[in-house]
């Protein structure tokens, strides 16, 4: 199977503190591969690493084979790959309506009235709540509908690499779920993903590859049944599955 992005020896940090310590990584595609690990391990670090806005020092970023590391952001983003940032990243003083038609006209063929209203059905029709609140302030919709405008706003740029960073932090129960369903139709669709999620439970039943960072240092590879070991769980992450 080809690899559609893959980190070899990334070293990366935020000044003089060094965060990722030798990373390398494979993200095959058509895949999920979930990076998971304690706070403070590396792991968004390691997104924004490879989405540019924390160039690494040391090591190499491609890009189906091609280094992609040393472009800037929006460069990156424009070779396909697209980041669902911890915090949503929404534009909160902008409606629904307006956020939404910022990410189809900056989508790849966004020029078209056609392509802008595919892209714009896509979200909707992905995220039924949306629709109900397209004249609302974005900064006023609840964290769910937050991240499903966030989600949203991130499919239609039919990205190469769609990376996600805790998508399900501080949400209820029930809204997680319909966000991970979202994410199983793309996994159906053979969307490659790179996932950074705190439930443990949500990650191990999409990922087929499972990465663990410690202290900046990949500590595990392997399945996610692996994972399911209470045994396994406590020594890499150590904590229960939740």
């Amino acid at each position: 199977m080809p690899v559609a992005l893959e980190l070899d020896g990334v070293v990366a940090g935020y000044g003089r503190v060094e965060v990722l310590h030798g990373v390398s990584l494979a993200v095959p595609e058509g895949t999920v591969v979930a990076l998971l690990g304690p706070n403070g391990a590396g792991k968004t670090t390691t997104l924004r690493t490879i989405s540019g806005t924390t160039p690494p020092t040391r090591g190499v970023i491609r890009l189906d084979g091609k280094r992609i590391n040393g472009r800037a952001p929006s460069a990156i983003s424009r070779r396909g790959v697209t980041l669902v940032p911890e915090g949503r990243g929404v534009f909160p003083n902008l409606s629904v309506r307006d956020n939404i038609e910022i990410a189809v006209r900056s989508a790849r063929g966004g020029s078209t009235i056609k392509s802008r209203k595919a892209g714009f059905d896509r979200i909707v029709g992905t995220f039924p709540r949306l629709g109900e609140r397209l004249a609302q302030a974005s900064g006023t919709l609840s964290g769910g509908e937050q991240q499903m405008l966030a989600l949203g706003r991130a499919l239609v740029a039919e990205p190469r690499v769609l990376m996600m960073d805790e998508i399900s932090m501080g949400l209820a129960p029930i809204v997680v779920d319909q966000l991970f369903e979202a994410v199983g139709a793309l996994r159906a669709e053979g969307t490659t993903i790179l996932l950074v999620e705190q439930y443990l439970t949500h990650a191990l039943q999409f990922a087929d590859i499972c990465y663990v960072l410690s202290k900046g240092e990949v500590s595990f590879c392997g399945e996610p049944m692996e994972l399911r070991d209470p045994a396994i769980v406590s020594r890499y992450l150590g904590v229960g599955a939740t």
